[in-house]
């Protein structure tokens, strides 16, 4: 079955790439233009054009796309001219960073919030559990953000409102740095989460063989933990892949509020000065890296799932 999921990765990289490409065809930036500046004579730009097979067809423009992108070309920015694999290379482990932390966090909020609704159902702690899910599921990470800046670093002065220190050069500070946009990125998954954690387990909690563990003596906490739980995390693994992609999306806007150079910072970048190719390169990195970690998570429920590793 994990053979089968990576095969049909093959189709989708695919669709992904030539979707890319051809939404990258209807932009109105003529690269010639943007690397010649406006001044540049009609020789000029066909020259340019014709050195970097702007008048190819279309076809033949994404095979090309295609073999360059197998060798890790992403093409040139404009100018000052810089591969867009090093830019993206230089961005890209902020942009983990970030996006690992937020799915830990958001992990901790469902699971607790989950969990604790679910073992006091219908009572005030399920209540309370819902609101609160509910009113982050209603919070965008963006107003969060903002939020956080002005009570937890402009008014308390707890955490600084914008910049990247590297973990290398200081632990505490990176902590410290990654802490507001992490959470702004994790409250609204982690709350969405845990909607689903809370049904998965009141539907397991129901079952009898629960009843009959608990009624043969067995402690209720065992039961809840080393059944209960692992078989109603089951289904939220089938939309954790989703969530995490509406996290990486929301690292674009989290990004560029408290001024981290990630792959939002360069998107953001390239919009601003009609960059084509540091866009489309960027754009399919954090494309891909969907693909990839829903992937992961394919893999993760395919071995959380007894059943589908019997073939069924």
């Amino acid at each position: 079955m994990i053979a089968r999921r990576l095969l049909t990765l093959i189709p989708l990289v695919l669709g992904i790439t030539l979707f890319v490409f051809i939404v990258m065809q209807f932009s109105p930036v003529d690269p010639a233009l943007s690397v010649l500046g406006d001044q540049a004579s009609a020789a000029q730009i066909a020259a340019f054009k014709a050195a970097n097979g702007l008048d190819d067809p279309l076809p033949l423009r994404y095979l090309h796309f295609l073999v360059d992108l197998v060798h890790g070309d992403l093409g040139m920015t404009f100018p000052p001219s810089e591969p867009v694999s090093s830019k993206i290379a230089t961005a890209l482990p902020l942009t983990i960073q970030l996006t690992v932390i937020g799915v830990l966090g958001a992990l901790v909020i469902a699971l607790l919030l989950g969990i604790t609704a679910a073992l006091y159902r219908d009572r005030w702690p399920d209540h309370l559990m819902r609101f609160l899910s509910m009113a982050g599921i209603a919070m965008p990470s963006f107003w969060l953000a903002l939020l956080f800046i002005q009570e937890f670093a402009v008014r308390r002065n707890l955490f600084p409102t914008g910049g990247y220190v590297n973990p290398a050069d200081s632990p505490g500070q990176w902590l410290r740095s990654m802490t507001l946009p992490a959470l702004a990125l994790a409250i609204p998954v982690g709350c969405s989460l845990a909607r689903i954690v809370r049904t998965s387990m009141v539907e397991e909690l129901d079952k009898d063989y629960v009843r009959t563990a608990i009624g043969a003596g067995l402690p209720p906490h065992v039961v809840i933990g080393r059944n209960v739980l692992r078989n109603a995390l089951v289904n939220p693994l089938t939309v954790l892949g989703l969530r995490i992609g509406y996290l990486i999306g929301g690292t674009v806007i989290i990004e560029a509020i408290f001024s981290l150079p990630g792959m939002g910072t360069q998107i953001m970048s390239a919009v601003q000065q009609n960059d084509t190719a540091l866009a489309q390169g960027t754009v399919l990195t954090i494309a891909l890296g969907f693909v990839v970690i829903n992937l992961v998570v394919d893999i993760l429920y395919l071995f959380a799932n007894p059943r589908l590793r019997g073939g069924h």
